[in-house]
């Protein structure tokens, strides 16, 4: 994922989507979003199962939405004050920008 700093703007980001209801976590409601076709972006633990993986890169690509990898499940789903998470989508055209621009510095 690149720097540990990117890690916490990240966990930060996701935080802040939590507290204004622009994000879901869970594979059901995940899943429910990006088909729904609310999903701006996902997010998937580096940790994740590969096949849970393989799964989310599929959906990603078939709804045309990108899909980041980088935390891990404790910590994804610590930023929203929940169990391990594998997933969450972004519902929010705002935060999946902002989550973008960081994945992106975090590469440098």
């Amino acid at each position: 994922m690149g720097a540990p700093a990117t890690g916490q703007r990240v966990m930060n980001l996701l935080g802040m989507a939590q507290k204004a209801g622009r994000i879901v976590s869970g594979s059901t409601a995940v899943e429910q979003a990006v088909k729904g076709k609310h999903a701006k972006s996902l997010l998937v633990a580096a940790d994740a199962a590969e096949e849970t993986r393989g799964d989310y890169e599929e959906l990603a690509r078939r709804y045309h939405i990108p899909l980041f990898v980088c935390l891990t499940k404790e910590f994804l789903g610590r930023c929203l004050g929940k169990e391990q998470r594998a997933a969450v989508a972004l519902l929010d055209e705002g935060f999946s920008r902002a989550l973008s621009k960081l994945m992106e510095e975090g590469k440098d």
